[in-house]
Formats: structure tokens, sequence, C-alpha cells
């Protein structure tokens, strides 16, 4: 494997190792302090910190391998497709049903279904059936809407009914993707590849891993988790609910702001998943591609590591910072169009990585950094505007858009140049940016009448005092 890697690899593991010793040495007595005042949070943020890895190590397990055992199964590109068509529609349709439900049924009831349907779709790779496999995409459709809304709803919930500050919900949204997005993605990367290469267990001995995975953290689940619901009222229908979630988000710019600029970047992200080997390797390069990927992830983990740190501060303000964010991601995803541009491609196939290649991996580190830092701000931004009482249903909506464009993306990937792709992905980031603008100007207006009030109001009691 060429050096160049292991110099990416290694910078970004240093810079990130650099960044959480600063941080811990420089926290050490706000830590110990927190520690000592609130066992209880500590606790409880250690608990979900470790379900929640659970739950991405048995996603992160399957993902570098579905693709690879279909082909094993002897179905072509045309045929894999329609399963990953199969597997976001089923996200979109059943998914959104389902994981609406979690604000009526229960949001720990919800994690638990999780659990199941995922250990359902697992077991259903061990057949080579089209129809079965069709069934275990759907599944895992429906798992995967569970897993980005409901456990989310059930931390923000149960955080503020045990009556934790605001502000250590977002030390737990950073560590979460610190851990599940980061080093856990890696550890899976790894021992999903010691599964499968080195003692030879097949392509299907990963998702018996992450059936078991998510078995164990099922059980936790039930043993340590509380209940919490949104609207549990018996007078509300899944349809009530649906409209309710509709009206908020029509009614309410902010929630309508936020729920656009998720679709927007995470179509963007899922469209990249598709395009980076391509990219990297136009004319067959032989590229390192487990390598690769965690390197993505360091690049992931030093993103929330700089997150961290800034929502830990006042200023600059999550809505403030996430504008040059989305402006550094869109330029990143530019780079596949400029290289095209003014670096000439290479001629011989099968070597290693080109220059222009090696350009662009710096870039999608970068985005991949930016990633990083997205999650844990939106899922912050999201507990401050999305109503309780129909948290995971609104959730759902906005991935409606998401799915949907991943589909239309998927369907047509090989009908347009992968530059064209990368710049429709750029456009689409640099509209969430402005989008994100809108958002800040919205939130310092309400403040700002809030403060307004508040002086008003200060000012019509002073005679009264006086008196």
């Amino acid at each position: 494997m060429e050096v160049f890697y292991y110099m990416v690899f290694g910078g970004l593991g240093l810079v990130v190792a650099v960044l959480e010793f600063w941080s811990r040495k420089n926290n050490n007595k706000d830590n110990h302090r927190l520690t000592a005042s609130c066992q209880s949070f500590s606790s409880f943020k250690n608990n979900y910190l470790l379900v929640y890895s659970l739950m991405m190590a048995g996603d992160w397990l399957q993902g570098p391998y579905v693709y690879y055992l279909y082909t094993t199964y002897g179905y072509g590109k045309g045929d894999i497709g329609q399963l990953f068509i199969a597997g976001f529609g089923s996200s979109m349709l059943f998914g959104t049903i389902v994981g609406s439900l979690a604000d009526k049924q229960g949001r720990k009831r919800a994690c638990i279904t999780y659990c199941i349907t995922y250990i359902l779709s697992c077991m259903t790779k061990h057949s080579p059936h089209y129809k079965v496999l069709l069934l275990g995409r759907i599944l895992g459709g429906i798992a995967t809407s569970l897993l980005f809304s409901a456990f989310e709803s059930w931390l923000v919930a149960e955080h503020n009914k045990r009556g934790f500050e605001q502000q250590w919900l977002s030390l737990t949204f950073s560590k979460a993707i610190f851990l599940g997005n980061g080093l856990i993605a890696i550890i899976s990367g790894l021992f999903g590849n010691f599964l499968v290469d080195v003692v030879s267990l097949g392509p299907v001995a990963p998702f018996d891993a992450a059936a078991c995975i998510l078995a164990i953290g099922m059980a936790i689940i039930l043993s340590s988790w509380g209940e919490n619901y949104g609207d549990p009222s018996d007078n509300k229908n899944l349809l009530s609910q649906f409209k309710g979630a509709a009206v908020a988000i029509a009614s309410d710019e902010k929630i309508a702001l936020l729920g656009a600029i998720q679709s927007l970047f995470e179509g963007s992200m899922y469209t990249f998943v598709f395009l980076w080997t391509p990219a990297l390797s136009p004319n067959d390069e032989e590229i390192p591609h487990g390598f690769i990927f965690a390197t993505f992830m360091l690049a992931s983990m030093l993103g929330s590591s700089v997150a961290a740190r800034m929502m830990a501060r006042s200023s600059p303000r999550v809505e403030s910072y996430m504008q040059i964010v989305f402006l550094v991601s869109a330029a990143s995803l530019l780079l596949p169009i400029v290289t095209n541009f003014f670096v000439a491609p290479s001629e011989v196939k099968g070597e290693g990585i080109s220059l222009g290649s090696s350009i662009q991996l710096l870039g999608f580190c970068a985005f991949e950094g930016c990633v990083g830092i997205f999650w844990p701000s939106i899922m912050k931004m999201r507990s401050q505007y999305i109503p309780e009482e129909a948290r995971s249903t609104i959730m759902n909506f906005f991935r409606i858009p998401l799915n949907i464009f991943v589909c239309i993306v998927l369907y047509n990937v090989n009908a347009f140049p992968i530059t064209i792709m990368f710049g429709m992905c750029s456009i689409f980031l640099f509209v969430a940016s402005v989008l994100q603008r809108r958002l800040l100007v919205i939130t310092d207006k309400s403040k700002s009448g809030d403060w307004t009030s508040l002086k008003e109001r200060d000012v019509e009691t002073e005679p009264l005092n006086d008196d």
C-alpha cells in the first residue's frame, strides 16, 4: 500500500489524538465537578453511549458486505440496484409509519423493534433467493428509519424528563457521533474483515455477528431503559399524527428549514457513498477500499471532536458555524470537477492512485470531517426546534425527500457522468448553507423579539415598584 495513505491516516489520527488529549486536559476540572455533582447524568450518558455504540456496530458490520454478498449469490448490478432501491423505498414508506408510531406507542418499544427488525433482516442473508433478500432489504429499510429517529427521540425526552441541563445534551450527542459514527465504524470494519478474510467464515459472517451484537443491545435496553412518549393520548390515530406533524412543519419555518437542510445534506452524503470509489479509481486503479473507509471514519471522528468543542461554547452558535460547514462541504465535492479540468488523468490502468485522485481523497476527507460536525449539530438543533409530542413523526417526515432522492440517484447512477453527480451534490450543499443562513436570521429575530418584550415588561413594572 502506498505511503500516501499512511500519511493521510496518520495525520488525521494525530490531530484527533491531540484534540482529545487537549480537551480532556482543559476540561478535567469541569468533568470532575460534573461527575461529583451529577453521578446520575454520567451513568445515564454512559448507558446511552453503550447502547448507541452497539446499535451502530450492528449497522456498520453489515454495510461493507451487502453488495459483496449479493454478488456471491450471482446477482448482477441491475438486480442489486433494485434491492437497494427496495431498502430506501421501504424506509420512506413503511419506516415512516413504524417510526411515527414511536411517539404514541413508546420510544423504548420502537428501539426494541429496531433490534428485532434488523436481526430478522440479518437472518435473511443466509438465503440466496431473491424474494427472501428483498424481504431483508424491506426489513432493513424499516430498521434504518427507527435507528435515526427512535433513539434520538428517546434520549431527548429522557434527558429532559430527568431534569438534566440542556447543555449536557450536546455532550452526549458529540460523544455518540465520535463513538458510533467514528471509532465503532473503524472497529466494525476491521472486525468484519477479520471474519471474512482472516478466518474465512464467509460473507454472511458479519451479518451473524451484527445480529448477536444487536441482541446484546436489546437486552440492555430491556433491562435499563424507561419508557417515554410523544403524545400517548388515545384520541390520536396515526393519520392525526401525520396531520399534526405536517401542520407543525408548515406553520413553523424553523422546522421546515431544518427538514430541508437535513434532506439536502444527507442526500449529498448518501450519493457520495456511491460515488467515491469510481472517483478515486476511474481507470480501475488498485485502491485499498477498507483502509480508505477507515480514513474517512477517522476524519468524521475529527469533525465530531471539533463539534464538541464548539457546542460547549456559547459562541459561535450552531446556527452560525453550520453555514461555514456546508460551504466547506460544497467546495470539497467540487474537487472531482476541478481535478478533471486541471489535472491530467492517468493513462495506465490498474496502477496505484493518481495525482488527481490523491487531491480528491484529501477533499473527501474534508467532506467526512464536515459530516462529523453535521451529526451532533443537527441533533442539537432538532432538540431545540422540533416539538416533543411529535418528534419521531417529524424526524421520519424529514427522511421522505431524502429517500426519494437516493432512489432516483440509484436508478440513474449510470446515466450521468460522475462530475455531474458531484456538481449536483455541491449545489445542494450550497443551498443548504443559504437555508442555514435563513434559519440563523429567523432565530436571531425571535431572540431579539423576546428580549424586547422582556424590556417592555420591565419598564411597565417600574412605576409600580416606585409606588
